[in-house]
């Protein structure tokens, strides 16, 4: 260890008073900017020294206990007066010199880094859905430049390049996640089109975490030249089931559009089970409830399409003249209508703006009935029967619009919901088409067949999903079918009884070992440790494999009777907020079998359509734009918003892409 230096006349008593003065060789970080352009050499004893590194001209620093300071030097390079610094100036085409750059002591020099700008410039393109050409565009290139003039150009197959590893490293990410889920996966697909005729087949997994909390990913986007054929979804799935390695595995598929019946035996044998038409085939879902509530939808506006038109004058009217929208603002004061709605015109394309921009209006009528005392321009003011025709409208989109908006909202599980939204609907309809005035009959009548037609496709697995709910079981079941089917209701109610009864049956035949769930998270909540050397040799299946069959032969009666002892015990008191996941998993350990079917069972989604779709009443198309990228471009940057949506941590390591 070296040892500390003294000078002359110092005394060496360890007490002294020592200060940054009296201590000029304690080494302190410098940020100050003026050290990127000078450095300190020692030419005496006590004394130092600061030479520019340009025009290696030297300045004062430091003479015994004395320091000079900095501001001398930061004029030096600041003001011009470097002539090195004034000749690169020239030869750059400037005329002014380096501008003074100041940071905060806490804020660290931050180095240029090339390829990390081209990384976050891939998540911005990425996350934002912003065309891979604008790294080209001339804008694009002079603001980055004058940012960071260091910066290379990047080209349309650069950034594609960088936007693909993005979606690698990301998928990297959901696989090893996705490879400690010990549950079964659901999968939605959604038929997207093109103007090229090719069609694009999203395909959402639908999954459990070990924490028993709803997760949804984009998994593929994958493009199919004849997306009419019938085995276009079932070559999507089994691609998709491949590349997620997925095989026995996959519990339900629900479609946005329905498939033909030969699609529809295409698609069975990939589901997990070993009678794939297990619950009467229901767990292949192809009436999606917001295609189905949109459908509906459609009818009320196509009943209405007259009147919707007189209103969207009127509104049209109002709100696209700065005038016309004071005046009436004016006329709804003076009449103090207290409605808290806001005028807007609809997007046609997505009947709840439709609905709503009718629902305003309809709270605002009087205004509109009086707003010609005001404007005498006005003349588009619809009459009392019109009025009383919207109310009528609105009462038949409202439950409809309720319902579908649980599907923009909710992350807890859709089928127990929808079980109560089905019927409450199916009830509504009933009785509304026994009324007297021939316009809500029909129009009822129209509904209700649509409704009817849902019900039969998917109440028994809405039903089996209601009663795995402690706080309904089996009682709702009974209690609504009496509702619904009347005197054929005990028929209807044996059905979920029976189709419960075998499914559980599937989940007792699945052999011990084949079953880790518990296991598993047992470990997880240990940081995945056991004591191996008391139990490794003991827990493997060396020489347990007859054990196990002689578990299942004994005990086989046991464990069907966790469904029966589950159904006999009392419900739960009805609370608002009720985490039903959260409920079976308290209860795994009490209904270990029973649990790992009600987690598969609360899985299925009843619709196929992501949130921001659930009110289109027009197919999906993809854009011209991304219909000219390759499919496998068209499914990087799809897929990887959907990830970096979930706030996964990239990882830094290089991912070799080759084109």
């Amino acid at each position: 260890m070296a040892e500390m230096e003294t000078s002359p006349g110092e005394n060496n008593n360890e007490l002294a008073l020592v200060t940054p003065e009296t201590q000029p060789n304690k080494r302190r970080k410098k940020k100050s900017i003026v050290w990127e352009y000078f450095t300190i050499e020692t030419v005496s004893p006590g004394c130092r020294r600061a030479c520019c590194k340009r025009c290696k001209q030297s300045f004062a620093y430091s003479t015994g206990s004395k320091v000079a300071g900095t501001s001398h030097l930061k004029r030096h390079i600041a003001k011009g007066t470097c002539p090195a610094l004034l000749r690169d100036q020239h030869r750059m085409g400037g005329s002014e010199p380096p501008k003074r750059r100041y940071r905060s002591p806490n804020s660290p020099y931050i180095p240029f880094d090339q390829d990390h700008c081209r990384h976050e410039i891939a998540r911005m393109i990425v996350m934002h859905d912003y065309p891979l050409h604008m790294v080209e565009h001339p804008g694009f290139i002079a603001f980055v430049q004058n940012l960071q003039p260091r910066f290379d150009k990047v080209s349309f197959n650069t950034v594609q390049g960088d936007c693909v590893a993005t979606y690698l490293r990301e998928k990297q990410i959901l696989m090893k996640f996705i490879e400690g889920i010990s549950g079964r996966f659901c999968l939605t697909l959604d038929m997207w089109t093109s103007k090229q005729t090719l069609g694009y087949v999203f395909i959402t997994g639908h999954f459990i975490d070990s924490d028993w909390k709803l997760n949804r990913r984009i998994l593929n986007v994958i493009m199919e030249p004849y997306p009419d054929s019938d085995s276009a979804l079932s070559h999507a799935v089994a691609a998709c089931l491949s590349d997620w390695s997925l095989e026995g595995k996959l519990f339900s598929l629900t479609f946005n559009h329905p498939p033909s019946e030969a699609g529809l035996e295409n698609l069975r044998p990939l589901l997990c089970f070993k009678n794939p038409f297990i619950l009467n085939g229901q767990l292949l879902i192809g009436n999606c409830v917001a295609r189905t509530l949109s459908s509906m939808a459609k009818d009320v506006l196509g009943a209405g399409q007259e009147i919707i038109k007189k209103i969207r004058d009127s509104v049209k009217y109002v709100k696209t003249s700065e005038s016309h929208d004071d005046k009436f603002v004016q006329v709804k004061n003076q009449l103090q209508v207290p409605s808290e709605k806001n005028l807007y015109l609809d997007n046609r394309t997505q009947w709840n703006m439709t609905y709503q921009m009718i629902a305003a209006a309809s709270e605002l009528k009087d205004v509109f009935n009086c707003l010609d005392t005001s404007d005498l321009d006005y003349k588009l003011a619809p009459s009392m029967e019109d009025w009383k025709l919207v109310e009528t409208l609105c009462t038949f989109l409202k439950p409809l619009f309720d319902s579908a908006s649980i599907l923009t909202t909710t992350t807890s599980p859709t089928a127990i919901t929808f079980f109560h939204e089905a019927w409450k609907i199916h009830s509504d309809l009933g009785r509304s088409i026994t009324n007297e005035d021939p316009f809500i009959g029909n129009l009822a009548k129209s509904m209700q067949e649509k409704i009817d037609k849902y019900w039969k496709d998917c109440s028994l697995v809405l039903a089996i999903a209601v009663v795995m709910d402690p706080r309904f079981k089996m009682k709702l079941v009974e209690f609504s079918f009496t509702k619904i089917f009347g005197e054929d209701a005990p028929t209807h109610i044996k059905i979920v009884d029976d189709g419960i009864h075998e499914l559980f049956l599937e989940y007792v035949a699945l052999p011990l070992p084949m079953t880790p769930t518990y296991a598993e998270e047992g470990n997880a909540g240990n940081n995945g440790k056991t004591d191996e050397s008391h139990q490794g040799n003991f827990l493997s299946d060396h020489g347990l494999t007859d054990f196990d069959a002689y578990i299942m032969e004994t005990t086989s009666q046991q464990m069907k009777s966790e469904l029966d002892q589950y159904l006999e015990e009392s419900l739960l008191p009805r609370v608002q907020e009720f985490d039903v996941l959260g409920w079976w998993k308290v209860h795994k350990m009490k209904y270990p079998t029973l649990s790992k079917m009600a987690r598969d069972i609360l899985l299925i989604p009843v619709s196929a359509a992501a949130p921001d779709s659930v009110f289109d009443i027009t197919d999906k198309q993809l854009d011209e734009y991304r219909s000219s990228l390759r499919p496998e471009t068209v499914e990087a940057l799809i897929c990887a918003k959907d990830w970096l949506h979930y706030g996964s941590e990239v990882s830094n390591a290089p991912v070799k892409m080759e084109f």
